[in-house]
């Protein structure tokens, strides 16, 4: 695709066009996302150790009432960031995991088996960890926070490092994520949930089956999805699950067919611009510009038609996750007040669970269960990858932070124990994301396939 754009660029350049160039370059960067979630960690941060610090927490817990006449939402900042845009965030999970289980990494058995066992691995041994230092006690509640990988901060390190990265590194990292975001949708699901209330669940219900009968029914206006999607979050939120799951349900619903094949398309394509060519030579200008007019609406209306909702509602929802809803949230989440007690807290049992977690048991687990899996034949090492960048990608695994401060929010209810992870959060989220760097930085040597081989475990062949 970028390519053909940079084949195909437009003619002329308007006044705007070059004013906002430097903005568009930027956020077609691939690390565009994590760059600006660095920047607002940092801000959040500095914001929340200045003298302006009372106006930075303040700000959060300021009341903003949503809706109409008597229907009314009236909730804090902080609740519509991290259960309204979150919300939309998960509905980007879903619709990632759904289309990589139809069409993507985790699309058979053979190619979902080495991710899928990573992923396993990098959950259960950072909750382990977590829970050797917390078996007892006020954190007990928090094993879900060294589970999680940020996937915008990792695969923003691997783009930082260019060409140095193979392709199919980024590949891994990226199912690895999206099946590690499926076990952290179960975990939110059944283990962080409020008191149930089966009314509200009954409601949902309806809701979720409305979506699936539109979806079957063949509806493809998002304005539907839409409409029904916030009736399903609304119910979510009064039911005690929380509402951030009704993200995924709704991307589950989304339709993923095209209403017009690519051969279908092609052929109505050569048509239809077949007849904008004689419009160009028509002499009459009023019947060259109806001609022209009505070729144009139908060729978008077949472009509309020729790509499945499902990826249309996700290239919608990329540049507003990655350019504003993330960068939000981490304004709000990660802003700890570093006082005099901060040493104190990173030796806290939530802290060093967190840590520990993060730093060691996802590059181990994700590390061990990978190879179990090629020992068993269960799956193969990707092909021009070693077992060297599978640790540095396990190491970046360890960058939980904003999934990590999300499920903070939800673990614990006191302010103290939340303030408490989100300083070890962001200590192991560091220590991962440099570890990380610094292995699969190494740039391959003529002899680095012989290094490779070497780094193999006893009786594993690489896979070229």
């Amino acid at each position: 695709m970028k390519t053909i754009q940079k084949q195909l660029p437009l003619p002329g350049s308007t006044t705007i066009e070059a004013l906002t160039r430097p903005f568009g370059e930027f956020a077609r960067l691939e690390s565009s996302g994590g760059i600006l979630l660095i920047c607002c960690t940092l801000a959040a941060m500095l914001w929340a150790n200045s003298p302006w610090s009372h106006g930075y927490f303040e700000l959060w817990h300021t009341k903003l009432t949503v809706g109409f006449a008597q229907a009314t939402l009236s909730k804090e900042i902080h609740f519509w960031i991290n259960d309204g845009l979150m919300a939309i965030f998960f509905l980007l999970v879903g619709l990632e995991i759904k289309r990589e289980v139809l069409i993507g990494e985790l699309a058979s058995l053979q190619k979902a088996a080495f991710p899928l066992a990573a992923a396993v691995g990098g959950m259960l041994l950072p909750a382990g960890c977590y829970f050797l230092f917390n078996q007892s006690g006020p954190g007990t509640a928090g094993w879900g926070i060294p589970m999680a990988t940020d996937i915008a901060f990792a695969l923003g390190v691997l783009a930082l490092l260019g060409d140095r990265v193979p392709t199919q590194l980024k590949v891994f990292l990226a199912a690895l994520a999206i099946a590690d975001d499926i076990g952290a949708v179960l975990v939110i699901a059944f283990f962080y949930t409020d008191q149930l209330s089966w009314i509200s669940l009954a409601v949902a219900a309806a809701f979720f089956l409305l979506l699936i009968v539109m979806n079957r029914i063949g509806a493809r206006h998002p304005l539907v999805y839409i409409i029904l999607g916030l009736g399903l979050w609304l119910a979510f939120l009064q039911s005690g699950i929380h509402a951030t799951v009704a993200g995924v349900l709704l991307a589950l619903t989304i339709p993923a067919h095209r209403r017009i094949d690519g051969e279908a398309f092609l052929d109505r394509s050569r048509k239809i611009l077949e007849e904008f060519r004689h419009a160009e030579k028509c002499e009459d200008p009023i019947e060259a510009s109806a001609t022209r007019s009505a070729a144009l609406n139908l060729l978008a209306t077949d472009c509309h038609y020729a790509e499945a909702p499902m990826l249309r509602f996700e290239h919608a929802l990329v540049p507003w996750i990655k350019h504003a809803i993330m960068p939000i949230f981490a304004l709000a989440n990660a802003g700890v007040y570093l006082g005099g007690d901060a040493l104190n807290d990173l030796a806290n049992p939530i802290s060093l669970g967190i840590i520990c977690g993060l730093v060691l048991g996802k590059p181990i687990g994700i590390g061990v269960f990978a190879w179990l899996a090629v020992q068993t034949r269960l799956a193969v090492l990707p092909t021009g990858v070693s077992w060297r960048q599978i640790l540095g990608v396990g190491m970046l695994g360890g960058i939980g932070f904003t999934m990590s401060l999300f499920i903070s929010s939800l673990a614990f209810t006191g302010n103290a124990e939340i303030e408490i992870s989100k300083i070890g959060i962001l200590a192991a989220s560091i220590v991962a994301a440099l570890a990380g760097t610094l292995v699969v930085f190494k740039r391959n040597l003529p002899n680095d396939g012989k290094d490779a081989e070497s780094a193999l475990p006893a009786g594993q062949e690489s896979v070229n």
